[in-house]
């Protein structure tokens, strides 16, 4: 019954590219803040794993309030808009209409997403420093581990883009690839 009820409310908002959009979008910020801070950590080699650990969960956190509310607030706004100008084209109240109940569930469902992408990625991201953390031995470095998650991740997030666009996976993949290696360039520029 709820699924029916929120892809009715996608379809009558047409919503679903902007959800995509905000998945990506933000993700791709989480990913790119977490990449950012752990090669800063990298390169100062001073910080205990803790405190890294700490300072990711931070900025995740800080991302995924930021993401949620500024999504709604701005999208709630936008609906509320949408809603006023249907009515006063249709010169009818239509406050207890599909179309209302998807001006205030909508903005809730893209704040979700919105909110939960840069979380999510960035807990995925520093899954390597919190296995470390707990005692399991990696192959790698952990923060290179961390900083491995992140260029897969950037790269998957591309991958998908190429996907939903038609084009090639791969080559999205590369150019989401090439902006995170311009963000470790331009950080290991300014450490030195």
């Amino acid at each position: 019954m709820l699924l029916q009820k929120l892809e009715l409310w996608l379809h009558l908002t047409k919503s679903h590219g902007i959800i995509r959009r905000y998945f990506v979008v933000n993700g791709f910020d989480g990913a790119l803040t977490m990449l950012g801070l752990i090669t800063g950590f990298y390169l100062s080699d001073q910080a205990a794993l803790g405190v890294v650990i700490s300072a990711c969960l931070g900025a995740a956190i800080a991302l995924g309030i930021s993401g949620f509310s500024s999504a709604y607030l701005s999208e709630s706004a936008e609906r509320r808009k949408a809603l006023a100008e249907l009515e006063s084209a249709m010169v009818d109240d239509l406050s207890d209409s599909a179309h209302a109940y998807a001006a205030r569930g909508i903005p809730l469902l893209i704040a979700l997403v919105n909110g939960s992408a840069p979380l999510l990625m960035s807990l995925l991201i520093i899954t390597p420093l919190g296995l470390a953390k707990s005692g399991v031995d990696l192959v790698i470095d952990p923060l290179l581990a961390a900083i491995t998650c992140a260029f897969i991740c950037i790269f998957g997030l591309g991958a998908f883009l190429g996907n939903i666009g038609g084009t090639s996976w791969l080559i999205s993949g590369i150019k989401t690839t090439a902006i995170a290696l311009v963000t470790v360039a331009l950080i290991l520029l300014i450490e030195q």
